[in-house]
């Protein structure tokens, strides 16, 4: 049988690590929520992009590649 010190110094080991579990899920939230803000206005800034594009921009794409450079 354990000794009551042993038990209230596991428990007060468990209470330490559930409290840094707690701070790391929390920093770990607010990256994810950081991270969502930037891919939002990504999104936005690329529908943006596309929208200055002439024709959704298949056409710009395919005659770059298709034109000789100029050293030729």
């Amino acid at each position: 049988m354990e000794y009551p010190q042993d038990i209230e110094q596991r428990l007060t080991d468990l209470e330490i690590k559930a409290s840094f579990t707690e701070d790391l899920v929390d920093q770990l939230n607010q990256i994810i929520v950081r991270q969502q803000q930037q891919i939002d206005m990504l999104i936005r800034e690329l529908a943006q992009l596309r929208q200055q594009i002439p024709d959704g921009g298949a056409d710009v794409f395919s005659r770059s590649g298709e034109e000789l450079p100029p050293h030729y």
